[in-house]
């Protein structure tokens, strides 16, 4: 099976042969390139850096996987900061196929936010279908406040929670700079998932009925009364970008599918759901109808 193919599960250290593991191999290289022209030690980088000192032997030999901040500080210290965008891209198409939560959340939930930025940057067409949450995009400070820090207690995570939530807010502000186009399907489900309590949920709300008019957003809601007779039936969330790749979370793992036909196959699932969407006043209604609930 391909590593660009969702549902398998890749071990820490794949096979030395496998895609996966050639692709760490060719990023460990350029690192090592980078730090041979600045004629310094991964001793001194460490140093530098206030890493353990074995770390920059580790990252290279693939013991572990750099993250988005261990990049950027490599960079930095051999001058060539110009090359972490590119570098970080590369990191983060490496684990495309499966990462393990628990790897990426070591580092806090800021760091998670942080990683999506250099692909959102490059997305020009965002769409995404949510059945139980608000996607973050959409999220007001208290919602988002209330959702994260109920993930990091459930998961027993390092609180950075007022970075986290910095970090998802300043994420939005590429979709409110007008320069790309976001379509997102909401399950009317998620309309009432509370999360901050009642004062929170209605803030919430009277936000996503804002957007219904924004001029790059087109938000739909599917009602619970939609006919799904002959419709496909999507059990989890999934975001498109582009038309380039398509990402799934599960409770333990985010699956990341890249394979055309399969990215394909979303795009009729989205297209398909759409059609059982509500938009405009319709949605609205909807959108008022859970805020009264939390009334």
């Amino acid at each position: 099976m391909s590593p660009k193919q969702p549902g398998r599960l890749y071990r820490p250290r794949p096979p030395a042969d496998s895609p996966v593991q050639q692709a760490r191999k060719a990023l460990a290289d350029e690192l090592r390139e980078l730090l041979k022209r600045s004629g310094s030690s991964g001793a001194e980088l460490a140093r530098r850096a206030g890493w353990d000192v074995s770390k920059p032997s580790k990252i290279l030999t693939l013991v572990t996987s750099p993250s988005v901040d261990d990049i950027r500080a490599w960079c930095a210290f051999c001058g060539a900061s110009d090359r972490a965008d590119d570098l970080i891209e590369k990191m983060l198409n490496v684990s495309s196929a499966y990462v393990e939560w628990r790897r990426r959340e070591r580092a806090g939930l800021r760091s998670v936010q942080e990683s999506y930025v250099p692909l959102w940057e490059r997305t020009e067409r965002f769409r995404i279908y949510e059945t139980g949450v608000i996607p973050g995009v959409l999220q007001t400070e208290g919602y988002a406040t209330a959702m994260l820090r109920t993930v990091i207690a459930f998961k027993k995570l390092r609180n950075d929670l007022p970075e986290a939530v910095a970090a998802r807010l300043k994420r939005r502000r590429i979709m409110r700079s007008g320069a790309r186009t976001f379509i997102v399907l909401l399950e009317e489900a998620a309309l009432r998932v509370g999360f901050g309590g009642s004062a929170v949920m209605r803030e919430q709300l009277a936000h996503l009925s804002a957007i219904t008019e924004w001029p790059n957003v087109l938000l739909g809601i599917i009602p619970f009364t939609a006919d799904r007779t002959g419709r496909l039936w999507v059990p989890k969330s999934f975001w498109i970008y582009d038309a380039e790749r398509v990402i799934t979370e599960l409770l333990t793992a985010e699956v990341t599918i890249t394979q055309r036909s399969e990215v394909e196959i979303y795009e009729s699932a989205f297209n398909t759901l759409a059609d059982l969407a509500v938009y405009g006043g319709e949605a609205r209604v909807l959108i008022q109808a859970a805020s009264e609930h939390y009334s």
